[in-house]
Order: structure tokens, then sequence, then C-alpha cells
């Protein structure tokens, strides 16, 4: 039995985590805490899952690392740094770390699908839709997705994505990551949306991953929550652990 505790049990993805941990099989959630609570009341978990929010997120993983708690990081906002810091964290042998933007099914199979596609068109663009609750623009998965699309270009010998644009003061052209235009979308009514935009002369294809529930990212999540502790060090994303 795994003991567990949830780092942002109390917004919305940490309360569906807590009833998705307390009803998988060989889990045991022993502490749900958020913002102001006291830590040692995960002292005993074996592993720590976050779900909080950019500003919180290094703390908590810090605390674990220092007490040797295995952790499974879902909070978006880890930039290329922070993940340099986790590794050094976790580079001790005395736990382990998961690190994921995205941990759904749907997602993480449109990232790989378009990473198949980026080498055979001449132009790209992600659009990235989400509930106005949402904090950080462009997503984890927008950055996660513009990355791989970047290197599989590379990869295949393309240049930069052809845009005459010259004048943009006020961003119309959205956010460019490794070379990639991102643009966000926060609106009443969304959940989880992206769209990825290939095009070549004369065609088109749109890779589209809709999300419509938190409950989504809990198969992903759990998933992760049992096999961290037998993956040294630190592991980025849940591909392999899925077979993706």
């Amino acid at each position: 039995m795994l003991k567990v505790a949830v780092f942002g049990a109390r917004g919305r993805m940490g309360q569906e985590l807590c009833r998705a941990i307390e009803g998988a099989e060989g889990l045991e959630l022993v502490a749900a805490l958020d913002m102001g609570d006291d830590r040692s009341a995960a002292a005993g978990a074996d592993v720590a899952v976050d779900f909080t929010v950019p500003d919180a997120v290094m703390g908590n993983v810090e605390w674990c690392a220092e007490e040797g708690i295995h952790v499974v990081v879902g909070t978006t906002g880890i930039t290329a740094e922070r993940m340099d810091r986790i590794r050094a964290l976790f580079g001790d042998g005395r736990a382990n770390a998961i690190v994921a933007s995205n941990y759904s099914i749907g997602s993480l199979l449109m990232m790989k699908f378009a990473e198949i596609a980026a080498p055979f068109f001449e132009s790209v663009e992600i659009i990235e839709l989400h509930h106005p609750h949402k904090v950080d623009a462009p997503s984890g998965t927008a950055v996660t997705t513009a990355g791989r699309i970047a290197a599989a270009r590379e990869a295949g010998g393309l240049g930069p994505t052809p845009d005459a644009t010259e004048t943009d003061p006020d961003g119309a052209r959205g956010a460019r990551i490794d070379g990639i235009s991102v643009h966000s979308v926060r609106q009443r009514g969304l959940f989880a949306n992206q769209e990825v935009r290939f095009g070549n002369e004369g065609e088109q294809l749109v890779i589209t991953e809709n999300g419509f529930t938190r409950g989504a990212y809990m198969p992903g999540v759990v998933a992760a929550v049992r096999a961290v502790p037998t993956l040294p060090g630190v592991t980025v994303g849940i591909e392999s652990l899925l077979g993706i």
C-alpha cells in the first residue's frame, strides 16, 4: 500500500485527485494539503503529488526532496531552470520525481501525433484554449508541444515557418516558443483544448484534443504515483509509462 499526500488538495484538480487516490487500489491518501497548511502532515507519505500553482510548486518539491519523499508534479510553469533544480534535488538516490506537463492520454497522443507530422509541413501554429481560471499562459502542454515540434522540424531540416509579418505591436501573432507561434484563449465555457494546425500548399492538417473534465487526467496521475518509486532520478513526461 503506497501512502500518498496531495499538495493543492482544495483546488479543483486537487479535489478530483484526492477522490481518485481514495478509489484506487493499492493507494492510501494520508494527507490533503493546501496553501498555508503544515507540510509535516505529509511526512509519512511515500509519494506526494503537486497540483498547485507556479509560485508554490518549488517549495513543495524541495521539501519532498529533503524528506526523501517521491514526488509527482502536475503543476505547470516548470521552466528549464526549475527542471535543472529538480534534477539536482533528486540526484542522490533518496527519492525520485516525475514531472509532466499533461497527464491525459488524449493530450499525450496529440503531442506524439504532432511530433510525427512536424517534419512534413511548412507551416505550423498552436492554439490552446482554456477556462478563465487558468493562471499561466501559454499552457504547459502548449509549451511542451511547441518544443517537440521544433525539435522534429530541426531534425527534418526545416527552417523557420513562413511569416511576412513586420508590424505586430500588440502580439497578435502570439507567443514564440522555440520559433513556433502559440496562441492562448481564456474563455468561460471552455475547459482544456488544444489545436495544432499544420499547412502546406493546398492542404491542411489539424490535430485537436478536447478535454471536458478533470477526470481525464486521473488515470495518468495514478499511473505516475504507482511508478515513481521504481524510476530512479527524474522522469520527464509519462509517455513511457503508458506505452506511447
